[in-house]
């Protein structure tokens, strides 16, 4: 969803209401059903549909915000020794590590380590799932591309272990748990694995290509001078991208990850009454807190409306909508995710820029 700011000559006002429904807190996540979740090492898992329906199993799918971003963000949470199996997606899927240490596996035999602060951004169309091994209890972020992200393919086994203990998915999305009483319609066919003559055909993927999609924590590139506002008070914020080139405005600074996703993501961090000073851009934007606590402000002038970011909540943003990110602390940390292949161009007050052009800076 993109919207031309620099045509676009009055920018959308968010009111304290449509800023409190665009407000995620963590408290409100609501968890959905997969068929493995009978399962003994899945059945105490958590998965969220946070915004967008992401890739829940159940017709009574809850989600938090219901908003055409372009992509979808969602969680995974499980204690110890928790595990996701294996299964497809075709569209992408990214996760990032909020807290524990994850076992990443994928294929017949691949596997990973992915500690916190790390994001790992998962080709389509591989079987891929997550084993929580840090001994306590662990939290993934997910952002998946499009507003609707498609279906889940399961194996084989999975969906033999999960009928051993009483769940069936129908293909119109109806979770059936024959332990409860219900039974499975005649009329009604239940969803099979991936035909074995497409399971042939499956990409293989080594450890050392894998390696290259992961971006960890400790080894981030962060860039001093990511905006026009970096010299000014109050605009001191520093970005680490990660998947796509995103809203820099450094000429230097280059993705880790290239490939198209249908966003764009980065990590964004400042100490304490430092931040991005007002902007805008044309892409909607979701912001997921990290560590520390950020003022997020919306609009300009007399309309301004202003709220706290604490780790774990998420915020979207709106297309066109001027905003301002402020760190209270000096541990802020957030995630950025922005929609589209591209380049996000962003739009400053005409002050913003004549002093960066003053300094001898420019798009």
């Amino acid at each position: 969803m993109e919207v031309d700011v620099k045509q676009k000559t009055a920018a959308p006002v968010v009111d304290e209401k449509e800023l409190r429904r665009r407000i995620i807190r963590r408290n409100d996540y609501v968890s959905q059903a997969f068929i493995d979740g009978h399962t003994p090492g899945s059945d105490t898992k958590e998965n969220d549909s946070i915004i967008g329906p992401g890739v829940a199993q159940s017709a009574q799918q809850a989600m938090n915000l219901r908003e055409p971003d372009g992509f979808n963000i969602g969680a995974a949470a499980m204690p110890d020794g928790g595990v996701n199996n294996l299964h497809l997606h075709s569209t992408a899927e990214v996760l990032l590590n909020w807290s524990g240490t994850w076992k990443m596996r994928w294929g017949a035999d691949g596997e990973l380590i992915c500690d916190e602060g790390d994001i790992v951004s998962v080709p389509t169309w591989i079987s891929r799932g997550f084993t929580n091994v840090g001994g306590s209890h662990g939290w993934l972020f997910t952002a998946r591309g499009f507003d609707n992200t498609g279906d889940m393919t399961w194996g084989p086994l999975v969906l033999k272990e999960a009928g051993n203990h009483g769940l069936f998915r129908t293909l119109d999305n109806q979770l059936i748990e024959t332990v409860s009483g219900d039974t499975v319609p005649e009329d009604v066919e239940v969803i099979s694995s991936l035909p074995q003559a497409e399971s042939d055909r499956v990409r293989i993927w080594t450890v050392e290509q894998m390696q290259q999609r992961v971006v960890r924590h400790r080894d981030l590139n962060w860039s001093s001078q990511p905006f026009r506002c970096h010299e000014l008070p109050g605009g001191g914020a520093e970005l680490a991208m990660v998947i796509g080139y995103g809203m820099t405005e450094d000429r230097d600074q280059v993705p880790p990850v290239h490939s198209p996703h249908d966003f764009n993501l980065a990590w964004l961090r400042a100490v304490k009454d430092e931040g991005m000073l007002q902007h805008r851009h044309g892409h909607s934007q979701v912001l997921v807190g990290y560590r520390g606590t950020w003022l997020v402000t919306l609009n300009e002038g007399d309309y301004k409306v202003a709220t706290v970011l604490y780790p774990y909540d998420t915020i979207s943003v709106p297309a066109g909508a001027w905003r301002t990110f402020t760190a209270l602390d000096d541990q802020a940390q957030m995630v950025v995710v922005n929609s589209g292949h591209g380049r996000v161009r962003l739009e400053w007050p005409p002050e913003t820029v004549r002093h960066a052009e003053d300094k001898g800076y420019s798009q």
